[in-house]
């Protein structure tokens, strides 16, 4: 049995089709969808890494139709016993996160690493999604997140590897957004395309090598090309605000979408 992805080795992928369908047999539950997040589908895990398995599902039509349905759990989480992290959302919820542009389910919908896609859900979320993406609200979001990791993690003279690519990360999903436009992929190549910066580049290349070679808790002296640029990055970023999309947001057609899935359960 060859591997599924170069990231995915093929007991983990057998493991985690296993769960999944133990999840869909506990909840009684259809997963439309399920990808793998974290650092493994951004490209720079290490030997160690954990597995970050995540789903939509749906539950058959009556469960939606009682009134007490907001009172009603839509969250399956799963305790991390393993190096495996398994959890998902019902379809209500992805598509109402989905609505407001929320980071985790746009990373979700453009995972490279996917585990099951049943139906029409993730295409045509996918499309809704290319039309109707909120680019100010990704923008803030990403920003955030670098400089909540650099003043957390980049500060000793010694760090941790992964850090410097949780900041790096994020900024350069910022960069993609500004010049390019539209839904950053989560791919770390993809995103270095919007570094022009051969000094960067170099002492990225140099710090994924090490992290590869190594583990989760591997530290190193800080780079000071990387400070430098990570510093100068988020200070420019204080300085940008964003143009606000004026586009609705895409509630009927997350409804309609949300309607046919529905009826494809009966």
């Amino acid at each position: 049995m060859t591997d599924f992805h170069p990231a995915i080795s093929a007991a983990a992928h057998h493991e985690i089709q296993q769960r999944l369908l133990r999840a869909e047999q506990e909840h009684e539950v259809k997963i439309l969808y399920a990808i793998e997040s974290g650092s493994r589908a951004w490209g720079f895990h290490s030997p160690d890494s954990d597995y970050d398995v995540r789903f939509v599902y749906v539950r058959p039509q009556d469960w939606y139709l009682s009134i007490d349905v907001e009172d009603r759990r839509d969250v399956i989480e799963y305790p991390i016993v393993d190096e495996i992290d398994i959890n998902g959302w019902d379809l209500r919820k992805a598509l109402r996160l989905q609505a407001k542009s929320n980071p985790a389910i746009v990373e979700w919908l453009n995972s490279p690493i996917v585990y099951r896609e049943q139906g029409r859900y993730a295409v045509q979320a996918r499309q809704l999604l290319a039309q109707h993406y909120n680019k100010a609200r990704g923008f803030y979001h990403y920003r955030s997140t670098a400089k909540t990791h650099f003043q957390q993690f980049l500060q000793g003279e010694q760090v941790r590897l992964k850090k410097y690519l949780y900041v790096l990360r994020p900024l350069l999903a910022v960069r993609w957004i500004e010049q390019f436009g539209g839904v950053a992929p989560i791919e770390f190549e993809r995103l270095r395309q919007a570094l022009n910066e051969t000094s960067v580049q170099q002492a990225i290349d140099a710090l994924l090598l090490q992290k590869r070679q190594h583990g989760e808790a591997e530290a190193q002296p800080a780079v000071p090309v990387l400070q430098a640029w990570i510093k100068a990055e988020l200070e420019r970023l204080q300085h940008v605000v964003p143009a606000q999309d004026m586009e609705p947001v895409a509630l009927a057609n997350l409804n309609q979408l949300f309607s046919q899935l529905l009826h494809a359960q009966e």
